[in-house]
């Protein structure tokens, strides 16, 4: 566990003391946040509109909700109907973008610290329609709909917002939303469904969806060889991942595997050769070596040759409640898509 989940939600007393000493920090981002939002909310500040529709999907809290994952079938799902989106993002770390990229080779990414920029830029490449990742407090783009993502494995309470907790806004700020997707990795679908039903409430539409991120394939991150799932069952693993919740992944592999062992590292982790070799070394005292499609774009063009194969993992998005609700959503896009197009 980071120094930064110790502090917002361990019960130590030690962390009980870091919270108090930045709980003047949290009140005044508070305040800085609740202005920001008046003042859009009141058209002070304005809205830029584009000429292609956009499809927020962003979160409430810090990392861990599985924006990456979901935004990437988002854009897969719109291309099977025809839509050419792009996926346009901050681009936090050296990972997101590139995770996009291997997920969906056609679908264009932009990264860029402007939005309204990046998606003037998809407009330029013949796209028809952006999908912003982790864009929820970026209110300067207008959008047409708001997806937003609670992580069921990382719910909390009570919740604080930054720095004495992990949430960038609390729930009252679901009211903006179009549509609330609650992500489960090792949580309980119950547990899931149960949040997903008490939060859908104070969204706009009043409702919500549940998605399974599951494990679905081994692919070796050097060679690009695929393997089914089963073949750890039984084995050890050596778990590396940089991620803001990497318990979840440990969590689903001692799903399958007999034996995990996590090597976690900070999320967007810069690798260095150091710990790459180190890595490497104590692959070989387990069955398999594994990290997540996030690491792997950096860990494998770097992996040591003579060393274990790397593997990653990749997810599958499963909507297990709401799917006409998520298929209505985007159908509204794609329609605005239309409408854009025919000039209707």
């Amino acid at each position: 566990m980071s120094v930064a989940d110790s502090v917002w939600n361990e019960s130590a007393w030690w962390s009980g003391v870091a919270r108090l000493a930045l709980s003047p920090a949290s009140m005044a981002y508070r305040g800085v946040t609740s202005l920001r939002n008046a003042l859009y909310d009141r058209g002070t500040f304005p809205a830029h509109g584009t000429e292609i529709p956009v499809l927020s999907v962003g979160n409430l809290a810090v990392g861990g909700t599985g924006k990456t994952p979901v935004s990437a079938w988002m854009a897969a799902r719109a291309r099977e109907r025809g839509a050419r989106p792009a996926i346009v993002m901050r681009g936090y770390g050296d990972d997101e973008h590139r995770v996009h990229a291997l997920v969906n080779p056609d679908v264009p990414v932009i990264v860029s610290a402007d939005r309204v920029a990046g998606v003037r830029n998809a407009i330029a490449l013949g796209c028809d329609m952006a999908i912003m990742d982790d864009a929820f407090q970026h209110r300067r783009l207008a959008r047409l709909e708001d997806v937003v993502l609670v992580s069921a494995d990382r719910w909390h309470e009570p919740i604080r917002l930054l720095p004495t907790g992990p949430w960038r806004e609390t729930p009252a700020a679901l009211s903006r939303a179009s549509l609330i997707v609650v992500t489960r990795k090792a949580a309980a679908a119950n547990a899931a469904r149960h949040l997903m039903e008490r939060l859908s409430r104070l969204t706009k539409s009043g409702q919500g969806a549940v998605a399974a991120l599951e494990l679905e394939a081994l692919h070796n991150a050097v060679t690009g060889t695929v393997r089914p799932l089963s073949d750890i069952a039984g084995s050890s693993v050596l778990a590396i991942a940089g991620l803001a919740d990497p318990e979840s992944f440990a969590r689903q592999l001692r799903g399958v595997a007999s034996r995990v062992v996590l090597r976690n590292f900070p999320d967007h982790y810069v690798y260095h050769s150091s710990d790459i070799a180190q890595l490497a070394g104590e692959g070989r005292g387990f069955d398999h070596a594994l990290c997540t499609m996030k690491d792997a774009v950096k860990l494998g063009p770097r992996w040591p040759r003579e060393a274990p194969p790397l593997w990653y993992v990749s997810l599958r998005c499963e909507i297990e409640v709401g799917r006409a609700e998520v298929s209505a959503l985007l159908d509204r896009v794609l329609a605005a898509r239309t409408h854009t197009q025919t000039g209707a």
